[in-house]
Parts: structure tokens; sequence; C-alpha cells
């Protein structure tokens, strides 16, 4: 089960869990209701035979994917982007992950603007919706491979904060108020 719990205000060093003592951890329900962000646990070594993330996909309306390995060995400019990675920002879309190896951490803020460290590992889909202010950072391991999907061609526009004056932002700040899951268009 993933793990998500409140974060110190202090940024520390962004790759450690850095949270209160002791943490308070926050339930997938209650990330849901605090962020709109969704969680499923996907199994990974029967992806390609249920269907499962089909399913998903499908419902969902993802037709492009491709994947992205995070690590010294593998990303060019490897601590510049981890820097970008880890710098708080939002998407006009959502930003969807499905961690196949390694771990890392999302940091996303609540509808409080605090933040909550979730804790991604093999099999762990995490779907932030477009608008919420979040950053990402590998764990100590310094190593994951992930696949990322998206609704049409792959938007990669990241909107440093802040952007509060963005129809996206607007529109999942109205949608949190409501109890509501923001979708991309």
């Amino acid at each position: 089960m993933v793990r998500a719990w409140y974060m110190d205000e202090d940024e520390g060093d962004q790759r450690n869990e850095h949270h209160k003592n002791p943490p308070e951890f926050v339930d997938i329900e209650d990330l849901k209701k605090l962020t709109g962000c969704e969680y499923f646990k996907l199994n990974v070594a029967t992806l390609d035979k249920d269907n499962t993330l089909k399913k998903i996909k499908d419902e969902r309306g993802y037709t492009y994917e491709d994947e992205i390995v995070c690590s010294k060995e593998c990303l060019p400019n490897y601590e510049d982007k981890l820097k970008m990675f880890y710098t708080e920002h939002l998407h006009t879309d959502e930003e969807i992950r499905l961690v196949v190896e390694g771990s890392g951490y999302f940091d996303v803020r609540d509808k409080n603007d605090k933040w909550i460290r979730v804790e991604v590992v093999p099999g762990d889909m995490l779907i932030l919706p477009g608008g919420i202010y979040h950053r990402f950072t590998l764990d100590n391991k310094n190593y994951i491979r992930a696949r990322r999907f998206f609704i049409g061609e792959p938007v990669w526009t990241a909107y440093n904060r802040p952007s509060d004056d963005m129809d996206c932002r607007k529109e999942y700040l109205q949608g949190l108020q409501k109890g509501k899951s923001v979708r991309a268009s």
C-alpha cells in the first residue's frame, strides 16, 4: 500500500523523508479528498497479461504512453533535471506515472497548501490532476523507471509557482472545494 504523510515545511534534503516525528500519515481516501490525486495499485509482473491497466487507460482516455528512467547513468543532465523536477510547479493536464522499477517521492500540496509526500514504488500508479502544485524527487536509491500516460499528444510544459491565475489552477481549486476530481479536458 502506498505511504503518504505530511511533511515539515523545512525543505531540508529533498531526498530524505523529512517528516514530522512521529509522521502524520494520510490514507489513500484522504489523499484524494485533500488533493484530488488518484491512486491505483497494479501488479507489475502481470501488467501485460491482466486487463487492469488496459481498463484504466480505456476508461480515462489515455492514448499515448512512454517511459522515463531517472538515474545518473540514464538521464542526461541528471542533477539539473532533478532540480527542475523538484521545483514546485503545475501542469495544465494530468500527470500520470506508473512505477515499474525503483522508487521516489511525489510531493503534492493539499487544499490547505500543506505538503504531503507520497512514496511511490513498483506497481504504484499515481494520477495528479491538472492544476495541482507538486514536485518530484528520487529517494536515496537514485533510480526510478516509470511509464507515463497522456490523453492525446504529450504536454510537457511545467508552470512554476506562482501560477494561480491559470484556468487549470482555478478549475482544480473549484473542484476540490466541491469534492470533485478535476480531469483534463
